[in-house]
């Protein structure tokens, strides 16, 4: 006798109708994605920068230099930037029809231009276009042939899978260089926003400190502006070699090539900012134990800054920018976004005894974690 086939819950109309608009929603989110690298590419916010920071379409549609026929097109993309927030619409201080038809930046187009020379101004135009790189989305393209795969041993990244190179290390340039040089942009510039903040917001973090290491630390930009903050401070930065060799000698701040995995110069404090979630739990405890080592006591001031994402239980846009870039961690790396009780585990593995969350800034966590 056949079995009997299973039922389902019909929704109510007004279900059916909202359930087809979520659909199109989540299956053509990453047209607002590709909209978004569009207006990199044209160069919109730095153009709408240009203009004091609100432009008409017509006149953005003349500093683009674009063809008068895409004048319709582009009003089209701006309208749904404009819904997705990237941008918003009409003047600051009106709402008159005349000025309907207004582009203006916000807080996330601000940081999307270019050409800026500012304190605390790290455009993030590096970031958004690795991120929605053609090999980035191919990675993320092969998830469900990834899922399938019965792999002995280390689990590779998709973006390993597909590509045959890790990303963040050489095998990535010799995949394509273009890549790399955006990807380590791209790095840099997130990972440089927003220290002014935790510096204003947790000023006694630095309080006594003689001496700190900045792992991958990069050109040496956070590890300056807290050498500007707090000139007692003297300040080490530890990356790549291919990184270190690019970076400013300005006898501010030391620069020393190497591998994390394997030595950290020595001070009396060392900080990891938004290192470790690229990083597996086995590689974090073994990264946190150099730096371990490179530290003294507590009773000497001795500790590790670890200021990472903490996902929380929270609901809303950053609850889910939590969450999306945790499913990002596991489609380009080894590593993943952890709430604090993964934080605590982790620290206590790597052999120290005691850790404080700080404070949480947007989604990011301030730890002070003690040897």
């Amino acid at each position: 006798m056949a079995g009997q086939a299973p039922t389902i819950q019909v929704p109510t109309d007004a279900e059916l109708l909202q359930a087809q608009a979520d659909l199109w929603r989540h299956s053509l989110y990453y047209l607002t994605s590709m909209g978004l690298r569009c207006a990199i590419k044209l160069g919109i916010p730095t153009a709408i920068h240009n203009f004091g920071g609100v432009t008409s379409l017509p006149d953005l549609m003349a500093a683009l230099s674009l063809p008068a026929s895409k004048q319709p097109f582009l009003g089209r993309l701006m309208r749904v930037l404009v819904t997705s927030g990237v941008f918003a619409a009409g003047g600051d201080n009106s709402h008159s029809e005349a000025e309907a038809e207004l582009f203006r930046l916000n807080p996330l187009s601000r940081i999307l231009v270019d050409g800026v020379v500012a304190d605390e101004h790290h455009s993030q135009t590096s970031f958004v276009l690795a991120a929605t790189s053609p090999f980035y989305t191919e990675a993320a393209l092969g998830l469900a042939d990834w899922f399938r795969k019965d792999i002995a041993g280390p689990v590779p990244s998709p973006f390993e899978d597909v590509h045959g190179a890790s990303l963040f290390h050489e095998s990535t340039a010799l995949l394509d260089q273009e890549l790399d040089e955006l990807v380590t942009e791209g790095l840099a510039a997130h990972d440089n926003l927003g220290i002014g903040t935790i510096m204003r917001e947790c000023h006694d973090l630095f309080k006594g400190l003689e001496s700190l290491t900045d792992c991958c630390g990069g050109d040496g930009t956070t590890a300056r502006a807290i050498t500007k903050a707090h000139p007692h401070v003297k300040c080490t930065v530890l990356d790549l070699p291919k990184v270190i060799d690019k970076a400013p000698s300005d006898g501010i701040v030391n620069y020393v090539a190497g591998d994390l995995f394997h030595s950290v110069p020595k001070s009396q404090a060392v900080m990891l900012k938004l290192v470790l979630h690229h990083w597996s739990d086995e590689d974090c405890v073994k990264i946190l134990a150099q730096c371990k080592k490179a530290i003294p006591s507590r009773e000497e001031g001795g500790k590790v800054m670890v200021i990472d994402i903490v996902v929380d239980s929270s609901s809303g846009p950053t609850h889910e920018a939590e969450l999306l870039m945790d499913v990002a961690m596991m489609v380009m790396t080894n590593g993943r976004q952890r709430d604090e009780t993964d934080w605590s585990e982790i620290f206590t593995k790597a052999g120290f005894n005691d850790y404080k969350l700080v404070k949480k800034l947007g989604a990011r966590g301030v730890f002070e974690v003690y040897p």
